[in-house]
């Protein structure tokens, strides 16, 4: 049986696609999922990670890395969920024809929203690229903090549009930052706390969109 392709997208840069990709992607293979990353942005910030969970664990790194141009995509997503159980796809920051091939080949569509309106009005585009083929969606909110007024307003907004929105989300914390900058997820940073809880909070919901 072929494997699931989730696809990490948003039009507005740092809304933290890369880091939404590493950290499930090392949870998923840590409970035993073979899983592949794949990315489309030429900007390689996925990449670079890899190269440096690579030098940092060598063959522990317990990942399969490739890279695809938006109009490869779906022939190496194709390939990669023939050997995979999940292949995570991380998108360049746009919205246009080149992003309709990853969202295309996707089990699920990922849509990291950071606490802010400019990040929500950019998610409207995504959902809309995403309907037009068909490709169930989920919003994730990001950088989120409990106590903010703003993640409650952002939060009911969010629960106002017609798509699903991720209980759990991902907090502003800097251990997410400091292990993407060493090739780690925030769990291999710190195995326990708050940043290891929220990833296992959402890789179980995605676990269970993606069963469904």
């Amino acid at each position: 049986m072929a494997g699931k392709v989730v696809t990490v997208a948003q039009q507005k840069g740092g809304s933290g696609k890369t880091t939404l990709a590493v950290n499930l992607a090392v949870y998923f293979a840590a409970r035993g999922q073979s899983v592949a990353l794949l990315d489309t942005d030429p900007q390689g910030s996925l990449g670079r990670w890899f190269m440096a969970r690579h030098e940092r664990l060598g063959e522990a790194a317990g990942l399969e890395f490739g890279t695809a141009s938006a109009w490869g995509v779906a022939y190496e997503s194709d390939k990669l969920k023939a050997k995979h159980d999940l292949v995570i796809v991380d998108t360049p920051p746009k919205i246009d024809a080149d992003l309709r091939p990853a969202l295309r080949s996707a089990d699920l569509v990922l849509i990291p929203v950071a606490t802010s309106q400019v990040d929500l009005w950019a998610t409207e585009s995504v959902l809309e690229l995403a309907a037009r083929e068909s490709t169930p969606t989920m919003i994730v909110l990001n950088r989120a903090s409990p106590r903010a007024r703003l993640t409650g307003t952002i939060s009911a907004e969010i629960d106002s549009m017609e798509t699903p929105r991720a209980a759990a989300s991902l907090g502003n914390r800097v251990g997410f930052a400091e292990a993407l900058g060493v090739g780690l997820s925030a769990a291999e940073l710190a195995r326990s706390g708050p940043a290891a809880e929220e990833v296992a909070a959402l890789a179980d919901e995605i676990a269970a969109a993606l069963a469904g």
